[in-house]
């Protein structure tokens, strides 16, 4: 069996610009999750939503971009990753412009449905560019540190860059922002990406694991995103975690039968792929979760406007950047199980620190100790881990080890959310003024010693990495 035909690396003088490149495509990404997020009460006073729907200008993004992340990786390997990478970006623009175009709820909510779909494809063509273009080793790591240090400050900047421009112009710019920037990016992959070969002949999407993967995921998360909503014991969010459990018992019995399996499970043999799963999807729930509470804490407690708001979010975006590129530093000298158990320990002794500081009388300086502490820690654990994802790889499965690795992000994200709000939530009723402050920033300092807690069990998968680095667990797959 031959390799399929595969990007060729540009000259070494463009690969810097090419990274550029990828690394504003990832931005792009984390920008969009988390840009809507301070815009929300002007989308639901302006186009009608309910409280119960409003949730839906962020669930239609989250449950379609989980769902599709493995297809989006596959599609990446099969079709090239150049074309995938063009294609999502140019859904984004459109994507997004009729987003910010729409004048009722179904609209917003299709158009968010749609920039999920682009989520998916992005961020595994993204990753897997990453991978293939840059030399496992030192070369790679230092590639990863750049296009994570995007990817980590932009789950920040979204609610910097958010609160601008929802003050300034109004809640329709969070969606025309992403027109020119995607359009942008997706023109410069002609000039800065090498061409795809030709797709390889012989090789499928596994049509029947796709559908069985991506309605079980899709399922999952749906449950996760509205059961707290629905409640947990409703029938609708029962019937949605039966049937992903169904869907994923089908897809493991299709992949082990399959002969081009659209996740061979003999990668799960990888120990860094899989470890770093297991740590992404617990990072997913803890460390991702910190700006949602970091939010409601400045706005529902303390009373900042969206603008401030963002402001707020300058400190933990530049720790979150200055953390990446310690962890590619670490990675590169020490090995992954240091550097991970670093970032895992560090952070939540950062997250310690940070719900020590919340409370009703608090201020922004009682709590930044902890936000600078987390922050560089967790830049540190971001890289680490996705240096572990891809490490032992073929060339030819960079983009479904990147899906694997970012569907458990999402997955560990949606749970965290559901988790961590739940515990966060109190009852209110009849309280005002202090005593409403109060009640609030207790119910978010608990969630937050429970992310803590939560950050923790991650060192258990990161134990299980050798001392020496975790950069070649495995040997990587030979071509015969």
């Amino acid at each position: 069996m031959t390799s399929p035909p595969s990007l060729q690396p540009p000259r070494r003088r463009h690969l810097g610009r090419t990274l550029a490149l990828l690394a504003f495509a990832q931005l792009i990404t984390a920008l969009d999750f988390n840009i809507v997020f301070v815009a929300l009460p002007g989308i639901g006073q302006d186009l009608g939503f309910s409280a119960h729907t409003l949730q839906w200008v962020i669930s239609a993004y989250t449950v379609v971009y989980g769902g599709f992340l493995l297809l989006g990786g596959r599609a990446a390997d099969l079709l090239g990753r150049r074309r995938v990478f063009v294609a999502a970006l140019l859904l984004y623009a459109v994507s997004s412009l009729a987003g910010g175009l729409a004048q009722g709820p179904g609209l917003l909510v299709a158009a968010r449905a749609v920039q999920g779909l682009g989520g998916a494809l992005l961020f595994p063509a993204t990753l897997s560019l990453v991978n293939t273009l840059f030399a496992e080793g030192a070369e790679r790591n230092r590639a990863l540190a750049v296009w994570s240090g995007a990817g980590a400050s932009g789950l920040c900047l979204g609610s910097l860059l958010g609160g601008l421009l929802t003050n300034a112009f109004g809640w329709a710019a969070v969606f025309y922002v992403n027109v020119p920037l995607a359009g942008a990016a997706a023109l410069l992959a002609f000039v800065l990406i090498p061409a795809d070969g030709p797709r390889r002949r012989g090789r499928g999407f596994d049509l029947p694991g796709a559908v069985a993967a991506t309605a079980g995921v899709t399922l999952l998360a749906f449950a996760l995103v509205q059961g707290p909503e629905s409640g947990w014991t409703s029938p609708a969010i029962l019937a949605s975690f039966a049937l992903a459990a169904v869907f994923a018992a089908v897809f493991l019995v299709i992949e082990t039968r399959s002969r081009d399996p659209l996740m061979p499970l003999r990668l799960m043999g990888n120990r860094s792929l899989s470890g770093s799963m297991v740590i992404t999807l617990i990072f997913g729930a803890t460390f991702n979760a910190l700006p949602y509470f970091l939010t409601v804490y400045f706005q529902g407690v303390h009373g900042y406007s969206p603008l401030t708001t963002g402001l707020a979010f300058l400190v933990p975006s530049l720790m979150i950047a200055a953390g990446t590129q310690v962890g590619e530093r670490m990675a590169t000298r020490t090995g992954m199980r240091l550097t991970l158990l670093t970032g895992i320990v560090g952070g939540a002794v950062g997250t310690v620190l940070f719900a020590l500081g919340m409370s009703a009388g608090g201020s922004y300086w009682s709590v930044l100790p902890g936000i600078v502490v987390f922050g560089v820690f967790q830049g540190l654990t971001w890289t680490g881990m996705w240096i572990a994802a891809a490490s032992g790889v073929a060339q030819e499965e960079q983009g479904v080890a990147s899906g694997m690795a970012s569907t458990a992000f999402q997955v560990g994200t949606a749970l965290g959310l559901a988790v961590l709000v739940a515990i966060a939530s109190r009852d209110v009723t009849g309280l005002s003024g202090t005593a409403l402050r109060a009640e609030l920033a207790d119910g978010l300092s608990t969630a937050v010693y429970v992310a803590a807690a939560g950050i923790l069990l991650s060192a258990l998968p990161a134990l299980t990495f050798r001392r020496r680095g975790a950069e070649d667990p495995l040997p990587a797959p030979v071509d015969a």
